[in-house]
């Protein structure tokens, strides 16, 4: 079972969710903010078990009543978690990629079920993951349900960018900051799950303290193509340059999107390609940053932040969904001319 105890790096939200479920102060909506793979789902899970289970104690939960059990078999009547996935279950065409959380999965998986009484008694927990996806009418909508929940209720929206949420789900929420686990105990607890030592390192170091991110690019065999990055960008500052780095990119972006599609079949190719790029120019942002803070020279100091700037508008044109041919052409010129 997943327990407060299974939650390592996050002393301080462990501590302020267990005094305030032993103060009986609890908050009806919880906001756990903070970078992605840092452990916000599984204490969210360690949570609803505290507060699902039949016989805890000292806030602990037992672990054997048939609450437990549910929960730990994945088949909690009263346990719900959100994503925006499920807007394909609820999308009559069936067409539907999942681009946002819509009123139109809110309402069936949360707001409807949050009015109802709890089905084995002692309480309903949600779970909203990636609670920065949700449009403002679907937040508009959670605002009543927030305020005045059926029963014993909690609802956890997991965000790694709080600011997104409308002032109004804020203010009706109680804020839990987890941050960043230090580098070396995610690379010893990856060494504990049987990962080679150089790799866990790699991608400990690459993944700036998300345990959970490192786990996913590891799966997604992200560092290999992370170290080869990383010695393109190092090349080109020692007058090297990468003989086609669009091309690169271009290819390390396709082998991304091929996992996360073997994964999800119903992703977007499109989207899981520009997710890819995003990924490899925030490393290779990451890598200059690094040589940034290492140089005293002022010229390679100017070469540095060029080549930052190129980065930073390289990734707001895949935001804004430019051409991607295109932004990897601007991006290679702008680096060529750094």
């Amino acid at each position: 079972m997943i327990t407060f105890d299974s939650i390592f790096g996050q002393d301080a939200a462990i501590e302020w969710l267990r005094k305030a479920y032993e103060a009986d102060r609890l908050p009806h909506g919880l906001i756990f903010a903070g970078p992605v793979g840092v452990g916000k789902a599984t204490t969210a899970r360690a949570l609803a078990g505290l507060m699902l289970c039949e016989n805890p104690a000292n806030a602990n939960l037992c672990g054997s009543c048939p609450s437990c059990v549910a929960l730990q078999a994945n088949t909690h009547p009263d346990f719900h978690v959100v994503t925006k996935e499920l807007i394909r279950y609820h999308d009559k065409t069936g067409k539907s990629k999942g681009i946002d959380l819509s009123i139109h999965v809110l309402r069936p998986e949360l707001i409807e079920p949050a009015a109802r009484k709890a089905v084995m008694g002692r309480a309903k927990v949600f779970v909203i993951e990636q609670a920065e996806l949700m449009n403002p009418q679907a937040q508009n909508a959670l605002l009543k349900t927030l305020e005045e929940p059926a029963g014993r209720t909690a609802i956890i929206l997991l965000t790694d960018q709080p600011g997104a949420l409308l002032q109004t789900i804020r203010s009706r929420s109680q804020v839990v900051r987890f941050g960043p686990l230090p580098t070396d105990l995610v690379r010893k607890e990856l060494q504990t799950r049987g990962i080679d030592a150089k790799l866990a390192s790699d991608a400990a170091a690459l993944s700036r303290g998300a345990l959970g991110v490192a786990l996913k690019w590891i799966e997604d065999g992200v560092i290999e193509p992370a170290r080869e990055l990383a010695e393109q960008v190092d090349g080109a500052f020692a007058g090297r340059p990468p003989a086609d780095l669009p091309g690169w990119l271009k290819q390390a972006a396709d082998k991304y999107a091929e996992k996360q599609l073997a994964r999800d079949e119903l992703a977007s190719k499109d989207q899981a390609t520009r997710e890819g790029l995003s990924l490899y120019l925030m490393i290779a942002g990451e890598r200059v940053r690094n040589r940034l803070a290492a140089q005293t020279d002022p010229s390679e100091l100017e070469r540095a932040c060029v080549a930052i700037d190129a980065i930073a508008r390289a990734e707001t044109y895949l935001d804004s969904n430019v051409n991607t041919a295109i932004v990897l052409q601007q991006l290679a010129l702008a680096l060529e001319r750094a």
